[in-house]
C-alpha cells in the first residue's frame, strides 16, 4: 500500500513538473535528497512502536478516544511540496475553476449576405472566427473550398469595405458596430487574399521599396516578404499619395512613408530624415478599408482610396482618409500594412486554413477538389490499358489530335429530344446555351464587370463573360491580368449558314461560348494569360 501511495506521488510530481517550471525545481531537489528515505518509514512511527503499553489499567472507550487524539495531535506535520495537486478537505474535489465558464461558448445569431443579396442567418458561438463561418456556409450550400472564400464587413455609410482576416473573431467584429449603423456582413470569393505569398512580385514594385538598412546585391520579391514578417529588419514603403485633411474636404499631395512603427509623412518634400518626418497612424488599434466609392462620398481625386479607422466605432472624423494614383500603388500600401499588422499569424492563416477554434473547421477536411497545373500528366486511354505519355513529341500530337476531334464533337450538338436538329435550331440553341453558366452575366456595364473582378481579387485569370452594350449582337470577355482589366470583345462568325464565335477575327471559331471558355482555360491563345477563376455571384 505505501510503495502504490508514492508511485502515485511520484508520477504526480512528474506530472506537476512538466507543467510547471518551479515544481520541476522541487521535484529534482527531493530527488536529490535520497529516494531511499522517502520508502523508509517516518521517525516517528518508530517511536510509537516503542511506547510501553499503560499500566495495566484499560481506561473507558472515551479515554481511548482521547488518547487517539493526543497522538494524532502530535504527529509532526509533513510539507506537501505540489501543494497544487491536492485539494482542501472542506473544499469539493470538483473545483469550479476545472470546468468552462458557462458563458464562455454563449450563441448570437448572426446574419452573412452573399453577392446578390441574398442573406443567411447563422447561430455561432462567441469565439468563432472569420474562417469557421466561412467553412460553415461552405458546408451548408455544397460549395468546393478553394481556400479564397472570405468575409467581409462592409460599411454602406461611409461606402468602406475590408477582408476580416481568417483569425479574426467575428463577434468581436460586430461588437465595434455602432447600434443605428446599417453594417453587413458579406460573404464572396477572394482569390487575392493571400496571392502576396504565391507571386509577391506583383505586390511589391521597385520604385515603391526601400530597405531601412543597406543591403549589399538586388532583393528579391521573396526576401522582401521575408523581411515583413521577420521582426528584425523591414522594408520601407514610400510614394506619393492624396490625404484628406482632417475636418475638410480638401485633399493634398504628400509623400508618405510606411514604417514598423506606423505610416509617417514628410514635411518637407521627400525627405526622410527624423526631423521632417511627422506620424499619421498606427495600425495597432485601427484597420485598413478600401474605399469603394471614394469619389463620390468623399471628394476623393481617384477612385483608389484606402483609409484608417478606429477599431471602436466612431464617426467619419475619426476616419483617416488616404487615395493613391493607381490600383497597384494602393494594392501595395494595403498588402504591406496587413503584413505589418499581422505578420506571422498571416502566413500560418495560408498554410493552416482549417485551424480554427469553434470546431467548424477541422483538419480531417479536406477540399473537394484542388488540382494543381504540375500535377497533370498526359494519358491515353485509346489500348485496353491507360498509360502515361512521357514522351513530350507525343503528347503535343495526341493534344493536337483530341483538339480537333473536340471542335468536331461540339459541331454535332444534339437537340432536347437527342438527335441532330436543323442548322437553324442548333444555331439558337448555342447562341442560349451560355446564359445557365455561372461565368456568364446578362446585361451588367463595363464599370459594373471591373467593379466585380476588383472585388473577388486582381490575379491573373480571373475573368467573366458579359453581353456588349456598344453592338448586341456581340459579347465581352473581361479578365484580369497584371493587375489590370482588360475587355475582349467575342465576334459572330457565320459560315455556311451556321454561327460560330471567335476572339481572333475567325481563326478559331467555336459553336457556343462554353466551349470559348473551355478552350481558353487550357489554352492561352489570343489571351494574356489563361482563364482560371470564374467571377459569380452566388446565393446562400
Amino acid at each position: 500500500m505505501t510503495t502504490s501511495l508514492q508511485d502515485g506521488q511520484s508520477a504526480a510530481g512528474r506530472a506537476a513538473a512538466r507543467d510547471s517550471p518551479l515544481a520541476a525545481q522541487v521535484c529534482g531537489a527531493a530527488q536529490g535528497r535520497g529516494d531511499a528515505r522517502d520508502l523508509a518509514p517516518a521517525p516517528w512511527l518508530h517511536a510509537r512502536a516503542l511506547l510501553p503499553p499503560p499500566d495495566g489499567t484499560r481506561g473507558c472507550a472515551a479515554d481511548r478516544r482521547k488518547k487517539k487524539d493526543l497522538d494524532v495531535l502530535e504527529m509532526p506535520s509533513i510539507p506537501n511540496p505540489f501543494p497544487e495537486l491536492c485539494c482542501s478537505p472542506f473544499t469539493s474535489v470538483l473545483s469550479a475553476g476545472l470546468f468552462p465558464r458557462a458563458n464562455s461558448r454563449k450563441k448570437q445569431v448572426i446574419k452573412v449576405y452573399s453577392e446578390d443579396e441574398t442573406s443567411r442567418a447563422l447561430e455561432v458561438p462567441s469565439d468563432i472566427t472569420a474562417r469557421d463561418v466561412c467553412q460553415l456556409l461552405i458546408l451548408k450550400n455544397h460549395y468546393i473550398d478553394d481556400h479564397s472564400w472570405t468575409l467581409f464587413e462592409h460599411l454602406p455609410h461611409i461606402g468602406l469595405e475590408r477582408t476580416i482576416e481568417d483569425h479574426e473573431l467575428v463577434i468581436e467584429v460586430l461588437s465595434n458596430w455602432g447600434m443605428e449603423e446599417e453594417n453587413k456582413l458579406y460573404f464572396r470569393k477572394n482569390y487575392a487574399k493571400y496571392e502576396f505569398f504565391k507571386n509577391p512580385m506583383y505586390f511589391f514594385p521597385e520604385h515603391m521599396v526601400s530597405f531601412a538598412t543597406e543591403t549589399n546585391g538586388e532583393i528579391s520579391p521573396t526576401q522582401i516578404l521575408q523581411m515583413f514578417l521577420s521582426s528584425s529588419t523591414y522594408p520601407e514603403i514610400h510614394g506619393f499619395l492624396h490625404a484628406k485633411e482632417q475636418g475638410k474636404k480638401s485633399w493634398k499631395k504628400i509623400y508618405f512613408l510606411l514604417r514598423r512603427s506606423g505610416l509617417y509623412f514628410s514635411t518637407k518634400g521627400t525627405s526622410k530624415e527624423p526631423r521632417h518626418l511627422q506620424f499619421f497612424s498606427e495600425f495597432g488599434n485601427s484597420d485598413i478599408y478600401v474605399s469603394l466609392a471614394g469619389k463620390k462620398k468623399h471628394g476623393a481625386p481617384t477612385n483608389y482610396g484606402f483609409c484608417f479607422k478606429p477599431n471602436k466605432a466612431g464617426g467619419p472624423r475619426d476616419l483617416k482618409m488616404l487615395c493613391a494614383e493607381e490600383e497597384q500603388s494602393r494594392t501595395c500600401w494595403v498588402t504591406a500594412i496587413r503584413l505589418l499588422k499581422y505578420g506571422m499569424q498571416l502566413y500560418q492563416n495560408y498554410m493552416h486554413p482549417y485551424q480554427g477554434r469553434s470546431g467548424c473547421s477541422s483538419q480531417s477536411i479536406s477540399p473537394m477538389r484542388s488540382i494543381s497545373e504540375n500535377s497533370l500528366v498526359a494519358m491515353d486511354f485509346s489500348g485496353q490499358k491507360s498509360r502515361v505519355i512521357e514522351n513530350p513529341t507525343e503528347a503535343l500530337s495526341v493534344a493536337v489530335e483530341e483538339g480537333l476531334a473536340w471542335r468536331k464533337k461540339g459541331c454535332l450538338r444534339l437537340g432536347t429530344h437527342g438527335s441532330p436538329t436543323a442548322s437553324s435550331q442548333s444555331s439558337a440553341t448555342n447562341m442560349a446555351i451560355h446564359r445557365s453558366q455561372p461565368w456568364f452575366h446578362h446585361k451588367i456595364s463595363r464599370d459594373e464587370a471591373q467593379r466585380l473582378i476588383i472585388q473577388q481579387g486582381l490575379v491573373d485569370g480571373v475573368f467573366l463573360v458579359r453581353d456588349s452594350q456598344s453592338n448586341p449582337k456581340t459579347f465581352v470577355l473581361s479578365m484580369s491580368h497584371g493587375q489590370k482589366i482588360k475587355h475582349f470583345q467575342i465576334i459572330p462568325v457565320e459560315d455556311d449558314g451556321e454561327m460560330f464565335h471567335t476572339l481572333d477575327d475567325g481563326h478559331t471559331r467555336f459553336t457556343d461560348l462554353i466551349q470559348l471558355v473551355e478552350f481558353y482555360q487550357l489554352n492561352k491563345g489570343v489571351l494574356p494569360c489563361k482563364l482560371k477563376h470564374y467571377c459569380a455571384r452566388i446565393a446562400l
